[in-house]
């Protein structure tokens, strides 16, 4: 998630100021926000072949991991009443609406393992909490926000139930709590933090009293914080940068919103997705794609550049409502936007003009995703829930290198892949993946 010197051609180019050392994957969509890793990674392995390690995690937690230098960190969370089980509530305590109840007591914890080996380098408990509500039964964990980190400090989120920041060697610098959020039927929190110069930006958009606020990354304190109209979505804020200036793009059901990163004024919106938004926003070639794929399905290709309200205007480059994603964020490399249904059906599209190279082609066999795609050196990995991670070479031809089976395993965390290894969280631990 480079070099502290750079051309400022390429500073230009990536949507954050907040650049890894080469090989890092230090943030959820890795090191430029497109779900793209330098260098290379695997093309094949099993239970038995080119696994370096795996390492088995304490509870339930679906946040992907991110890494920094010969580190790796992730989160988790623990019911203190099962100990370090991996069960989720029991049936009675289950909430509406596919929620599960909030059940036992839950510790918040931290990991950092060498990335090498696998050893647990440090651990900590963040906190224990009662949950105030519960997380999607299937899907949803008390720990599903990603981290971050600058290659200075850790910023790990569990959501309105508190943010920690560390030190990379484990040391707390401080915490934050936040009101109680309120998500549609239960289906718990998950969006991602997002570091920019010196502030880390949080969006809780709930189903009432959202908001997004930006605080000090050094101390945690609140820099400002704005109101939002909306209801609960899952999609992480993008900084990008157009002519010179950074811009905090914020996807959502009732409008997208740019944001100026300094003070959360608003620089425009542009209203056009449907509900329940979850894949992360990316961008290349001053164009944001945004998308939706719960009812109403619709991606956005918006040209910066533009103030004001944008609906309907000529700023919107070009839409797509067929094969959008619902859960996985897009993959951009090369001017191609590569995105996967739910159901598994992979699409491939112009991300200039929104011209399909492929679209809804079916993957070798019926699959389900939460997880999103990732790429390196033109293959796209697709980790699903029936544990095949399946391997597809990234180009205008749809064309499958490898089927990758891991017997007995749900991926639902999207993997990260840093100095030419894959990294690969199931429901119960973390895989290194190297050839």
């Amino acid at each position: 998630m480079i070099h502290p010197l750079i051309p400022l051609f390429i500073l230009l180019a990536f949507p954050c100021s907040v650049l890894g050392a080469d090989g890092d994957w230090h943030r959820w969509r890795g090191p430029n926000n497109d779900g793209m890793a330098p260098g290379d990674a695997p093309l094949t392995w099993s239970d038995t072949k080119n696994v370096a390690w795996k390492k088995s995690i304490p509870g339930r937690g679906y946040s992907s991991p991110v890494t920094w230098g010969k580190k790796i960190f992730l989160t988790t969370a623990v019911p203190v009443a099962t100990g370090a089980g991996t069960s989720q509530p029991p049936e009675s305590d289950r909430g509406p609406g596919g929620g599960a109840g909030t059940g036992p007591e839950q510790e918040l914890r931290i990991f950092c393992l060498d990335r090498i080996t696998g050893q647990i380098l440090w651990e900590r408990l963040a906190k224990t909490v009662k949950p105030h509500e519960g997380y999607h039964r299937r899907y949803g964990s008390f720990a599903s926000n990603s981290p971050v980190t600058d290659g200075q400090h850790l910023f790990a989120s569990f959501g309105s139930l508190g943010v920690f920041c560390y030190d990379l060697n484990g040391k707390l610098i401080w915490k934050k709590d936040f009101p109680p959020a309120r998500m549609r039927l239960q289906f718990g929190e998950g969006a991602a933090p997002v570091i920019d110069d010196e502030r880390l930006y949080l969006k809780f958009d709930q189903e009432r009293d959202s908001y997004l606020v930006a605080l000090d990354k050094r101390t945690g304190n609140e820099i400002w914080r704005v109101s939002r109209d909306e209801v609960s979505s899952w999609s992480p804020p993008l900084v990008v940068t157009h002519q010179g200036a950074r811009q905090l793009v914020v996807s959502a059901s009732t409008k997208v919103r740019a944001y100026d990163p300094g003070t959360g004024r608003l620089l425009w919106e542009c209203a056009g997705l449907g509900t329940n938004v979850i894949p992360a926003p990316v961008t290349a070639k001053d164009l944001v794609h945004v998308m939706s794929g719960h009812r109403e399905p619709n991606l956005l290709t918006i040209r910066l550049g533009r103030s004001g309200d944008l609906t309907g205007t000529d700023a919107v480059v070009w839409t797509n409502e067929r094969g959008n994603s619902y859960t996985a964020s897009p993959v951009l490399h090369d001017n191609k936007l590569y995105f996967v249904t739910d159901s598994g059906m992979l699409s491939c599209l112009n991300a200039l003009t929104g011209e399909p190279f492929y679209r809804q082609q079916r993957l070798p066999r019926p699959y389900n995703f939460k997880a999103s795609p990732v790429g390196a050196n033109g293959k796209l990995y697709l980790a699903t829930e029936e544990g095949d991670v399946v391997v597809v070479k990234m180009g205008e031809t749809y064309e499958v290198l490898a089927t990758n089976t891991m017997q007995d395993q749900v991926f639902i965390a999207s993997p990260a892949i840093a100095g030419g290894s894959l990294y690969l969280r199931s429901q119960d631990g973390l895989y290194c993946i190297r050839q």
